[in-house]
Parts: structure tokens; C-alpha cells; sequence
């Protein structure tokens, strides 16, 4: 690969003044013939470059052979420079920096990543020299309390922060460069402070002055502090903690979108990188944050008013920055898309523009075609811009006023000036109708219906729509705004409703549970195809719409992730909720992250059914893999935390073993989780920590912090509620059991009904290799001899007791009853039991029953079909309501899904269908246990 300039020229500027081309020809006459034609474009057209030709040719003369070699050293002297030095030491690099990323540039040499990478390390370079430079003399003095000069290499905790195009690794070939300066306070005795503040303080001004301060061997880098909070009454370098507090409380969107490129260039890095790290709340949003679409266009209509920027895209003086169609307007599309989805997904929370561009894309958050279009856009004008900057190193961004201007300009770009301003024209007006068709498409989707139209198609009841204001989602001004647009919109999908007061009476419910409204409400705005799936939701489902009212950035899921793709299945979600906590900085926020993931999860499979994408069967997999799944990745956050107080588990640790419908996967809406915890400590009598406990108190205690992780009202609410009567001895027996107390138990002492409850038990967290033994320890004692007389016998006296102890609650009690759910799988785990086996699939016992002889052929199918209504209705019941299922109060809505659900018509043929069911499942089961055993042939 040839390293030379003259080899990797790909294009040359015109030459537009004669003069200053021979000039340079002079100044260069060793040089390759490619390059000294490049250097006469480029010195023709811009005055400053001939300027650091003349100061600079026998460096570039030697440079040409290696372009990226001679910046690099460069960059890497700043770090060598004598104190004394560093001032003159400084521009002098900068000269060299500058002339040659100009001459690559304009060969086509670098590509823009190239050009503006090097304006930026040099700039990281020249911030470390100038700090050290300014810090030195504070340490010498002793004004840094503790500090010597063994601390200068990390700025004894002082960090600068580039921001903005600086800290993306994208100056620009004049830029100025935006820095916040910070120190670590933690670093200091209380006492210290304030001498360790004014000497920062003075290092900063000092290491400002000497990047920006104009003398005779020219500048650095301008230099602007102001980025700082609120720099008109803060110093100019702050402790972080003063720094973090008023982002917490104070910070705007403006500073979270500046906080997307800032990085640690110089100091103490390790520092810097920790206090961005704090900031992650404050930039990310952990719900994808709609409400930043307005924050931006808001910001861009200022910006565009401040500067006298308003008008229509004509060239002569446009500004390629903040104009209409500028590269502002690329920055702020790419940031805001960033803001809002990125708290979600860390990928998208990349510094560079064309890097991001690119990802949104890949995540569908932007098309490809548009991502693609931009980028192409972003590079063009960053081009131009650099040639505008390079005429006379000027901070500018304003095409050229004149036709001469336009002229030097074609020239640069080697172009005719007819191509050049109608390549800018297309480009800029692209960009402005694909930005602005992001940031006003939010105001209004399509063509706005009109509330009078509404009224034409339904009259809804005007007392309930005049009191949505009295509510708590309304105190905002802002959120009252957006639903303002909103509410044309909303009325006219309700009134396409089967029953659209109705549904009105159930959106109002809805909307008084609200806690707050700017967010939903900026959601529904940007993406009115929600607003469907929130009707449906809430007209369909009482309990699935309270719980969104409470959590509505479940709807986050709906935009911002897989909502609609295939199931994944425990193990992914278990890998992917992994993923997550790892990301945490606290157990308690893994806790609460772990309720935000599932809740998530849990809404997807509620709205899934409600639908019709899937069925109650489906359903019921799908929740207990996500309750598998919660546990899995859980129950090592939870050991760990325990961990650090007490030791590592003694022995080969505990796995959490799944009773019931938990251990047979199949779970409901509302399904608490039956649990046991088995631990095997060996022969270790007591647990390796800080604070020593005994095995059998270590695992108890263990059990219990599971417990209150799983149940614990947080502020993301709880996960699971937890059931653990099924532990040896119930109530009365410790929480935790030793792997040989419990196989002796089993063995021994255990009842019928613990030997019936086993046949649907799994290992469903924990060890594998500890897993693998209890759930062959289980299927060792279910292969144990289990008369059938007397399981038939303890079974019939069981069915006895619960009908005696629980009332049946009336035809839509899918549970408690004769040939209901309960009672078909206390007879089918009675089949397992005297088969000797597991079955964890109810459907599996039935079979276990009929092979054993309890029930004939014709009686399985009864029992099966019986068994799959039962669960329809339990299913589709509980996702209406957690309580008992009052079909009186279901709206239309939910009837009709209810019936939908278990294939009928009308809510009186489902009672029909299901007590014909029932009937023939309890006449099955009430023969087969009263007959003696072996006759049901």
C-alpha cells in the first residue's frame, strides 16, 4: 500500500489567482509534480493556506511522503514540549496539522473521517499540553492542596470534557472547540475545596489563553468554556458534584443532546468517563422519550429566529450550518432519534453522525434509503464548509455573497459554478424537506380531522370529554397541548367502535388513571397507529388497560423492539433480561430493571392474545417462559448481592424448583409462582464472608432476599408474587431445604398429594449440575411404588375436602369446581403418580391415567377437551380481570373476545359449551375414582 501524497491525489482544485499559485510553485520546488500541482490549486484559492506554506514548506516537503506518519508525530510531540514551549510549540503543530488536512482534503487524499479525526486528535493533544502546561505552576506553588508533580499526569483529577463536533471526532478544518472543564472534588479534604477550585480554576484560564490568545505565532484553537451549567454564575472549572446535581435538577434537552458526543480529551480520563457514566439517567431516558421531538424542533425554530435564519433556501449567504437544509439539521435529526431511543438500546449511543446515521438505520428507527441520503448530504456539506473555512481560516459556515466567491469556491471543488450552486440547491433543499418532514410531521400525521367531523360520524357525551382536563394527566400545560391535537384524531377511532360510547366510557377510565400524559401523549403524537392498539386495548380489557394507565411506557415495546416477531423462548429472554442488569449500577436498579423488562414482556403477551395472534394455549407457554426466564437471570443478581455480605453459597449452591403450573410452563395473566429452594452444601458447615452464617441460615436468608426481590412494591412494582406451601412440612417448615433433607422426606415421610404435586415439578434456576440431580432425585422417588387404591383413595378424599372447603364461584369459575381446571389435574397428576412418572403437561397425566387403567379411551378425550375450555376461559378471563369474572360488567369488547376465545358466538353459548364440558369431566373423573381399579376397560 503506497503512503505518498502524490500517490493518493485523486482530484486538485482549479487554479483561480495566478499569482499566489506561482508563489506556492516557488516555495516547493522539491516536491513531486502531483503535489506541487495540488499545492498551487489550493494556495490559489485560499490566502491563508499560502500563508502556512510559506512558514511551513520544508516541513510539508518532507511530510508529502507520508501524510498520516508526519501528523501523527505531530500529534505525538504536544505531549514532549517543555512547559516554557509549549505556547510557541503548540501553534507551530497546529500550522503543520492544519496545512496538511487541508491539502488531503482537497486532494481527495482522506476521506472526511480522515480529516476531521486529525483536526480532533491534534486538538485532544493541544488541551493535554496546554493543562499541563497551566497546572504545573499551581502544584510548584503548592496551591493544589496534596498534589505534586506526580499528579500531573492526571491532572491531580481535573478532567476536560470535548464537546460537541470536538468530542464526536468531527471538527471542522476552523473550528472553535466547546470544553467543560471539571475537577473531582472526592480527591480533596472538605477543607481543601475552595484552594483546590481557584487553583483549577486557574489552570483553566490558563490553559484556555494559551490555546486561544492570538500572538505572532498565531492561534491554537479558539476556545469556548460556556457549555459549563450555567455559565454566567459558575466557574470556569467545577466540581463534578455541583456539576451532576444541576443536571439532575436542572438540565434541559439542549445539554442532554450535547451530552451525546462528550468524551474526557485531557486529565484525569478515568474521572471524566465515571461522571458521564452518572449522567446516563439524564441524557438516556429509560422510556423512549417522544417528548424530545418537540424539545429539538423547538430548539431549531430559536436558532433559526436568533439568527435571522427563517428564510427560503437561496444561495448568496446561506449558511451551511444552521440554515435551512444545513448540517444542523442532519445533527439534530440523527441526535433527537438518538434522545429517544436510545436510553432503550446502547447502540444507538454512538458520538459520530454518519456512525449513527447508519445504525438507526440497521435498528429501523430511520429508513436505509433516507440514512443513506443524509450521510451523502452530511459529507457534501462538511466539504464545503471546510472550503469555505480554509480561504482565510475563518469561522464561517455563510456561502459566498459574490459571483467572485461562488467562483473560488467551483474552483476548490474543481466544479462549474452552474453545477456547484445547483448540486447545493438539491442537496440543501433535501435535506430540509427530510428533516422538517420529521420535526412538523410530529405536529400533525396526514390530513387533521377536525372535531366537527367527529361529531358528523358520532356525538360522544360532552360531560365526559369536558372533564378530562380536571385530570392528573392534564396539569401539564404541555402534555394539555399535545392532546389537544391529539383528541380529533382519538374521537374519530372511537367512534369507529362497535359501541363507541362504550369505548369512550373505557378510554375516559383509562385516561383518569393517567399519572401524567407528556410522554404517552408525544408518543401517540409521533406515532398515531398506537392510538388503535390503546382503544382496542382498553375497550377489550379492564385489567390490561389499569395496568397500562399505570405503566404506559410498556408501549415503548410496541415501537421499540421485536413487538411483533416470533416468540423467542425462555432461553433468549433469559440471555437478553442478562444483558440488561449487567448494565445496572445497582442492585436496586437491576431490581427495578428487571420489573420494567418484564413488564414489557408481559404486556406483549396480553396484547398478542387480545388480538388473536395467539391462543390461550400459546399464551399460557409464553407467560411461563417469561416467568422462568425472570427467574433464570435473577436468582445469580440476587446470590451475588447476598454474596457480598456473607459469602459465596457454602457448597454446590440452591436451585429454585417449580411447583405447579410454574413447574408444568404453563401459567396465566395473573399466576403467582409456587416455589421450593433446594441447597446442597456438602459437608461445608458455613458460609466464607464478611459476616460467617451457618449453611442452613446462609440458604434460608438467601431464600427470603429472593423473595423480596421478586415481591417487593419498588417503584417499577413488584414482579411475582410467590407461593412456597408446597415445601416440606408447608408453612411450618424452613423456607430453604437441604438436597438430603428433602430426598429423605420425599422418601419417607412425605403425603400423597406432595408426591402428586412432584409430577409437575422442574428445576427452573440455578447450577445445572446441581439441577440435574433434584430433578433425577424427583424422578426417583415418583418411580417408587404408588399403590393405585390408595392414591385413588387419597385422591377422592382430596376432591372431597375442596369441594367442602371451596366454593364453586358460579359458571365463569375456570379453576374451582367438578370437572374444572383444579379438579382434572389433581386426577391426571394422580395418573402420572401411579405411572410412576412425571408429566408436566396435563394433557401427558391424562394419558399416564388411562394407560394405569382409571379411564377408558372416550374419557381421555372428555377429560382433555374439558381441560383445554377450562383454560381458555381461565386464560382470557384472567387478562380481562385478576378477580372473578363478572361478564355482566365486560363491554362489548371484551364479550366478544372472551367468546372469541373459546371458538363461540355469544357469551351464552361459551356458558353452555363450558358446563356441558364440565359436566362430562366431572362424570369421568367421580366413575374412575369411586370403580375398582383396572375396570375402566
Amino acid at each position: 500500500m503506497t503512503t505518498t501524497l502524490a500517490s493518493q491525489i485523486t482530484r486538485t482544485p482549479r487554479i483561480f489567482h495566478q499569482d499566489r499559485a506561482r508563489d506556492a510553485l516557488a516555495l516547493i520546488e522539491d516536491a513531486p509534480p502531483e503535489v506541487r500541482e495540488l499545492v498551487a490549486g489550493a494556495a490559489s484559492c485560499a490566502p491563508y493556506l499560502l500563508g502556512l506554506l510559506e512558514k511551513e514548506a520544508a516541513w510539508l516537503v518532507q511530510a508529502v511522503a507520508n501524510p498520516q506518519a508526519a501528523v501523527q508525530a505531530v500529534i505525538d510531540s504536544a505531549a514532549t514540549l517543555p512547559y516554557a514551549q509549549v505556547s510557541d510549540g503548540l501553534r507551530a503543530g497546529k500550522r503543520r496539522v492544519a496545512l496538511m488536512t487541508a491539502l488531503c482534503d482537497l486532494g481527495g487524499a482522506w476521506a472526511l473521517e480522515q480529516v476531521t479525526g486529525a483536526l480532533t486528535d491534534y486538538a485532544d493533544a493541544a488541551c493535554a499540553a496546554a493543562l499541563r502546561a497551566g497546572l504545573a505552576p499551581q502544584i510548584e506553588r503548592g496551591k493544589l492542596p496534596g498534589m505534586t508533580t506526580d499528579d500531573l499526569a492526571d491532572a491531580g483529577g481535573m478532567v476536560v470534557l470535548a464537546m460537541g463536533k470536538m468530542g464526536a471526532h468531527e471538527l471542522n478544518y476552523s473550528s472553535d472547540i466547546d470544553l467543560i472543564c471539571l475537577f473531582d472534588e472526592t480527591r480533596f479534604d472538605s477543607g481543601d475545596f475552595h484552594s483546590a477550585r481557584t487553583a483549577f480554576v486557574r489552570a483553566t484560564r490558563s490553559m484556555s489563553a494559551t490555546l486561544s490568545d492570538l500572538t505572532g505565532e498565531g492561534y491554537v484553537f479558539r476556545t469556548d468554556l460556556r457549555l459549563r451549567p450555567d455559565p454566567g454564575v459558575t466557574p470556569v472549572c467545577m466540581a463534578m458534584e455541583a456539576a451532576e446535581r444541576y443536571y439532575e435538577s436542572l438540565g434541559r434537552t439542549w445539554e442532554r443532546a450535547a451530552y451525546i458526543k462528550a468524551r474526557p480529551c485531557a486529565g484525569d480520563l478515568d474521572a471524566g468517563g465515571r461522571f458521564i457514566k452518572t449522567l446516563r439517567p439524564f441524557i438516556w431516558r429509560r422510556h423512549l422519550d417522544f417528548a424530545a421531538i418537540q424539545d429539538a424542533h423547538d430548539m431549531r425554530l430559536a436558532i433559526r429566529e436568533h439568527k435571522g435564519l427563517g428564510g427560503p433556501i437561496t444561495l448568496p449567504g446561506h449558511n451551511m450550518k444552521l440554515g435551512r437544509g444545513g448540517i444542523r439539521e442532519i445533527e439534530f435529526f440523527t441526535q433527537t432519534r438518538q434522545l429517544i431511543a436510545g436510553g432503550r438500546d446502547p447502540e444507538l449511543r454512538g458520538r459520530g453522525t454518519c456512525e449513527n446515521l447508519a445504525i438507526l438505520a440497521q435498528k429501523n428507527w430511520v429508513p436505509t434509503d433516507v440514512a443513506e441520503t443524509l450521510t451523502d448530504h452530511y459529507r457534501a456539506h462538511r466539504t464545503v464548509e471546510h472550503r469555505l473555512q480554509m480561504v482565510r481560516d475563518a469561522q464561517t459556515h455563510d456561502l459566498p455573497q459574490s459571483e467572485s466567491g461562488f467562483a473560488r469556491l467551483a474552483a476548490m471543488m474543481d466544479m462549474e459554478v452552474p453545477d456547484l450552486e445547483a448540486d447545493l440547491h438539491r442537496r440543501l433543499s433535501e435535506v430540509h424537506e427530510t428533516t422538517e418532514g420529521f420535526f412538523a410531521g410530529t405536529q400533525a400525521k396526514g390530513t387533521p380531522v377536525q372535531e366537527t367531523e367527529v361529531h358528523e360520524a358520532h356525538r360522544f357525551d360532552a360531560q365526559v370529554l369536558d372533564r378530562w382536563h380536571s385530570y392528573p394527566a392534564f396539569r401539564s400545560e404541555r402534555g394539555a397541548e399535545i392532546f389537544e391535537r391529539l383528541k380529533p384524531d382519538l374521537l374519530a377511532r372511537l367512534a369507529r367502535a362497535a359501541k363507541p360510547d362504550e369505548a369512550l366510557l373505557a378510554f375516559d377510565g383509562f385516561l383518569e388513571r393517567l399519572p401524567a400524559g407528556v410522554q404517552l401523549f408525544s408518543l401517540l403524537n409521533a406515532n398515531p397507529q398506537l392510538a388503535d392498539l390503546l382503544i382496542d386495548v382498553v375497550s377489550t380489557s379492564p385489567a390490561l388497560a389499569k395496568h397500562l394507565s399505570r405503566n404506559a411506557a410498556v408501549f415503548d415495546a410496541v415501537i421499540g423492539g421485536d413487538f411483533f416477531s416470533d416468540w423467542p423462548g425462555e432461553a433468549e429472554l433469559r440471555d437478553a433480561l442478562s444483558t440488561v442488569l449487567a448494565r445496572e449500577p445497582s442492585y436496586e436498579a437491576q431490581l427495578d430493571g428487571t420489573r420494567r423488562w418484564a413488564r414489557e414482556w408481559h404486556f406483549r403477551i396480553g396484547v398478542h392474545l387480545l388480538r388473536g395472534l395467539t391462543n390461550a394455549e400459546t399464551a399460557g407457554l409464553q407467560y411461563a417462559d417469561l416467568a422462568r426466564a425472570v427467574l433464570g437471570a435473577l436468582w445469580p443478581v440476587v446470590t451475588d448481592e447476598f454474596a457480598t455480605r456473607y459469602g459465596p453459597p457454602p457448597g454446590r449452591g440452591a436451585v429454585l424448583l417449580g411447583m405447579g403450573s410454574l413447574g408444568a410452563g404453563r401459567l396465566n395473566a395473573t399466576s403467582d409462582l409456587d416455589l421450593l429452594v433446594i441447597y446442597d452444601p456438602l459437608d461445608q458447615d458455613a458460609s466464607d464472608g464478611k459476616r460467617s452464617l451457618p449453611s442452613r441460615t446462609y440458604y434460608a436468608r438467601l431464600t427470603q432476599a429472593m423473595i423480596t426481590a421478586m415481591t417487593a412494591p419498588m417503584s417499577q412494582g413488584k414482579l411475582y408474587e410467590i407461593d412456597m406451601r408446597l415445601r416440606p412440612s408447608g408453612n411450618q417448615g424452613p423456607v430453604a431445604t437441604s438436597l438430603a433433607s428433602f430426598e429423605s422426606y420425599q422418601k419417607t415421610q412425605a403425603w400423597v398429594w406432595e408426591h402428586l404435586a412432584l409430577t409437575r415439578a422442574s428445576v427452573v434456576a440455578g447450577p445445572r449440575a446441581l439441577g440435574d440431580d433434584v430433578d433425577r432425585m424427583c424422578a426417583q422417588v415418583l418411580a417408587l411404588p404408588s399403590p393405585p387404591e390408595q392414591v385413588v383413595a387419597e385422591v377422592a378424599q382430596m376432591r372431597e375436602r375442596i369441594a367442602a372447603s371451596k366454593a364453586v364461584g358460579g359458571p365463569w369459575d375456570a379453576k374451582i369446581g367438578p370437572g374444572r381446571l383444579q379438579d382434572i389435574e389433581l386426577f391426571a397428576q394422580s395418573g402420572a403418580l401411579i405411572a410412576g412418572r412425571a408429566a408436566h403437561r396435563i394433557a401427558d397425566g391424562i394419558t399416564a391415567a388411562k394407560a394405569e387403567g382409571l379411564i377408558d379411551d372416550h374419557g381421555m378425550q372428555t377429560l382433555r377437551a374439558a381441560y383445554d375450555a377450562c383454560w381458555q376461559l381461565q386464560c382470557a378471563g384472567k387478562l380481562l380481570s385478576p378477580d372473578a369474572l363478572d361478564t355482566k360488567a365486560l363491554g362489548q369488547a371484551g364479550a366478544a373476545f372472551l367468546a372469541r376465545a373459546l371458538g363461540c358466538d355469544t357469551l351464552a353459548e361459551v356458558e353452555a359449551h363450558m358446563e356441558q364440558k364440565c359436566q362430562a369431566a366431572a362424570g369421568v373423573i367421580g366413575a374412575a375414582l369411586a370403580a375398582p381399579q383396572g375396570t375402566a376397560e
